[in-house]
């Protein structure tokens, strides 16, 4: 089934749509992926502005990444089933949509419907641009399109706070969310022109009741944890929904069982790379968005620095997420993937622990950046390695369907980390009173342990030796239905 010698065009002319279309989806991957932390440094002004206590601001941040990460393998599905271009543009119109909405909200409700929209139309788009490169590209070139893919993960989520803070600073939180409709309008109008149609489709069926249950699972947890740092842990509130989460992870495992089509097959998930390339990426993303959260309130809040000052400090923190995963890609090949990991992890646990030292009378590049910076330049290699791990070690039938639940978990971690430090923070973050330095340290101390914690896992969890580079050369294999 080899379509490619149809029709043989010169090679010249082909190649610019190409590379413009990476451009286009690269640049559409991007604002998804900066609007997971494009809210952080808007925080304070969103609350000021709409009367929002911390548990509605935490929901602010966590309900995108929840719903984007809670139906992304559904978007999955429906890019295989409807089409990729088609999937795609219906994504866009629909992110499009929310983040207008999500600028124009007066109250809670709006804002939240608003980023849970955004993450409905996220959800469709990420896969579906990623089809649509794996389907534009191939062999060497593909892996470096992948390359520049991979590059914007961990550079948008840094960039991503940076604008919130020129955004915030200049023409206010709105245009954290209006920046959106112009740059959604122009990939809307290019699209259609760069990627032929998706043709005909074969049926399948869609595993419509897992992606809710997944979904409302980890909904129920993030409220549980939410919820927990008001109410205390003991409280019958946060039992009862991190226990329904618990009935919901379980029904999920039980109807993946005996669905014609799963969204996840249990196989997959119990394969070990999977499950390490899973973890890793929850604990990275739960640690990176964490910390960027309580450090953006910690220098509002406490400090009483401006938006822009607050965007302008992450910089440092922007370039050694990058660099670490550059270096981290480097290093893989020699190294191997499990050493990386119990490195990078116990030099995030080396940053946070140096972090729990802040006190707001010392000078920020002393006491905040060193130990931020660090615990960035560690967590850059993480996901480099969950990525690696995972792909170079599942057969490659089922090589979309791991990617796919590695980058569930992408999602899903940032929701959790944020609400986890959110609640043991919580004593420092209520608008009453003069704010006290008690919980920021508390939640720095909560991710260091969970990043040295981390690294004994990775000991124990991540495959040993070097993962094969994944390259273009499978042509014939795996695609057969």
């Amino acid at each position: 089934m080899s379509h490619t010698q149809m029709h043989v065009e010169p090679a010249a002319p082909v190649d610019r749509p190409r590379w413009l279309t990476l451009v286009l989806l690269a640049f559409a991957q991007f604002m998804l992926i900066v609007d997971i932390t494009v809210v952080q440094v808007a925080l304070p002004s969103i609350g000021a502005d709409l009367d929002l206590q911390r548990a509605a601001l935490t929901w602010v941040v966590t309900t995108y990444t929840l719903v984007f990460g809670g139906l992304m393998i559904f978007g999955g599905r429906l890019a295989d089933l409807l089409g990729a271009r088609r999937t795609l543009l219906t994504g866009l119109v629909i992110f499009t949509l929310a983040s207008l909405a999500s600028g124009l909200a007066q109250n809670a409700a709006v804002l939240i419907t608003g980023r849970a929209g955004q993450g409905i139309g996220a959800a469709l788009m990420s896969p579906a641009a990623l089809s649509i490169l794996t389907m534009t590209f191939h062999g060497r070139e593909r892996n470096r399109a992948l390359g520049v893919w991979a590059a914007i993960g961990g550079a948008g989520a840094a960039i991503g706070v940076l604008l919130s803070g020129l955004l915030t600073a200049g023409p206010g939180w709105q245009w954290v969310f209006f920046v959106n409709v112009p740059v959604g309008l122009v990939i809307l109008l290019l699209i259609p022109r760069l990627v032929g149609s998706d043709g005909a489709r074969e049926r399948q069926s869609l595993d419509a009741p897992g992606a809710l249950l997944v979904t409302a699972a980890t909904a129920a947890l993030i409220y549980g944890l939410v919820h927990a740092g008001d109410a205390g842990w003991g409280s019958a509130g946060t039992l009862i929904a991190i226990g329904g989460a618990v009935l919901g992870y379980g029904a999920f495992v039980l109807t993946e069982a005996k669905v014609a089509v799963p969204l996840m097959r249990p196989q997959t998930l119990a394969r070990r790379p999977v499950v390490s390339g899973t973890f890793l990426m929850l604990v990275a993303t739960g640690l990176l968005l964490g910390l960027f959260f309580v450090t953006s309130l910690y220098f509002q809040h406490m400090l009483r620095f401006s938006a822009m000052k607050t965007g302008l400090l992450f910089l440092p923190v922007a370039i050694a997420i990058t660099i670490g995963a550059q270096v981290g890609a480097h290093l893989i090949s020699r190294v191997g993937g499990r050493v990386l990991a119990v490195a990078s992890f116990a030099l995030v646990a080396v940053g946070a622990a140096l972090l729990t030292q802040v006190s707001p009378g010392d000078s920020v590049a002393t006491a905040v950046l060193p130990g931020f910076v660090l615990a960035a330049l560690g967590i850059g290699p993480v996901f480099v390695t969950a990525t690696t791990t995972t792909l170079a070690n599942v057969p490659a039938a089922e090589s979309g369907v791991a990617s796919g639940v590695v980058n569930t978990f992408h999602e899903l971690g940032g929701s959790i980390g944020v609400a986890v430090v959110s609640t043991v923070a919580a004593a420092s973050l209520s608008s009453a009173g003069v704010p006290d330095v008690g919980g920021f340290t508390d939640a720095y101390l909560a991710s260091a342990i969970a990043a040295a914690a981390a690294a004994l896992v990775a000991l124990v969890l991540v495959p040993a030796g070097k993962p094969e580079p994944v390259a273009g050369h499978g042509h014939g294999h795996g695609h057969g239905h």
